[in-house]
């Protein structure tokens, strides 16, 4: 039995999990395609962090949104431990961070990802992700997806 509940992103557990992220992510890509960004450092009106933790609540996976106030957000730092994947509950992760998003007027969600994160790729591709151009604070980079998936049909329905 899992939960996912909000947390703050200075949370000891989260700052370990994106530790490990963080670690996984530097033996795969050189530093310039590396787009780490300190989550404890944003307010937190402008941050969704969510984090999984299993029946004896130990966090074994995390995941944010930075709410950027114009209906956009970016997912970021999701990352589920390796030892409870193939649990869906990646699928799991997205959906809650997306229906908090959705509670507070995020009417599209962007994401970076690299190329070499086959699992991850396919998981927010799964969840209706689809490819598109760099956005800013981005730029092309050959090692790097970008995605996006809009939370409503019509976005004109997100700011009644």
């Amino acid at each position: 039995m899992y939960s996912i509940t909000s947390e703050s992103a200075s949370h000891p557990d989260i700052l370990a999990l994106v530790a490990a992220l963080d670690d996984y992510q530097t033996a795969l890509y050189p530093a310039e395609s590396n787009h780490l960004l300190d989550l404890s450092q944003l307010p937190d009106s402008a941050l969704l962090m969510m984090v999984i933790r299993d029946n004896q609540l130990n966090a074994v996976g995390c995941g944010a949104i930075v709410l950027n106030g114009d209906g956009t957000g970016e997912m970021k730092r999701v990352f589920i431990d390796p030892r409870h994947r193939g649990q869906l509950l990646g699928e799991k992760l997205l959906a809650a961070l997306e229906d908090e998003a959705l509670s507070r007027h995020c009417h599209t969600l962007r994401l970076e990802t690299g190329i070499k994160q086959h699992a991850a790729v396919s998981l927010y591709e799964r969840c209706g992700y689809h490819t598109r151009q760099a956005f800013a604070p981005y730029h092309d980079d050959p090692l790097s997806l970008f995605m996006e998936k809009a939370l409503v049909a019509d976005v004109r329905l997100a700011v009644l």
